[in-house]
């Protein structure tokens, strides 16, 4: 019997999609559902709906406030973290080379050492050389997966794969689907998991 299934949708540059990276997994297996990775880019996203800049750059308040929570998220999900020297920093190459780790099935440890590398660590995942290391200290090949991850036909999967994000109304990140139901942000993950395994409000 097959199980149920989970899209997640999560972006490398997000604050609240790196809590999600670094919890899905045990919580998943857990509740028995399949996770599917869905690395995209909000960019895209945001400009369509009329924003240049991360919703918690063009509203400071905002801003002052994702910070906060996230150290009080962090110290109780026992995650490190040290706030980003800049953000939202450019996540274009590790979307790209997570698509490469879907179809290769190491995806689920690179993005949670890209997003380790990003809010843990203060190191800017925009760099090649952070990905080339992170990739092969995974004990992959770095050069032989950044030329894949920046072939014409992965760049394209890249491109529609966010393109379909849009599509499917998604406005932020981490979005999780069941079918059609859609659920947002990291305090959602739970809910999501619940309703895969069919676990539904009376």
């Amino acid at each position: 019997m097959s199980r149920p299934v989970v899209e997640f949708w999560y972006e490398f540059a997000s604050t609240y999609s790196w809590l999600s990276v670094m919890r899905i997994e045990p919580l998943a297996e857990a509740a028995g559902v399949q996770v599917e990775w869905k690395p995209f880019l909000l960019g895209p996203v945001f400009m369509a709906l009329g924003w240049n800049d991360s919703p918690f750059n063009i509203y400071p308040p905002k801003g002052r406030y994702m910070w906060r929570d996230l150290e009080r998220l962090a110290a109780r999900y026992g995650q490190p973290f040290r706030k980003p020297s800049g953000f939202p920093r450019n996540s274009l190459l590790a979307a790209r080379v997570a698509l490469v780790g879907v179809e290769e099935g190491w995806v689920a440890p690179f993005s949670r050492a890209v997003m380790s590398a990003n809010f843990a660590e203060d190191r800017d995942i925009g760099q090649p050389a952070v990905i080339a290391d992170i990739l092969s200290k995974l004990g992959l090949d770095a050069d032989a997966v950044i030329e894949r991850a920046q072939s014409d036909d992965n760049k394209h999967a890249l491109r529609r794969q966010t393109e379909h994000a849009a599509e499917l109304g998604l406005f932020g990140a981490p979005s999780l689907r069941v079918g059609e139901e859609l659920f947002w942000g990291n305090d959602r993950l739970e809910d999501a998991l619940d309703w895969a395994r069919g676990l539904r409000p009376a």
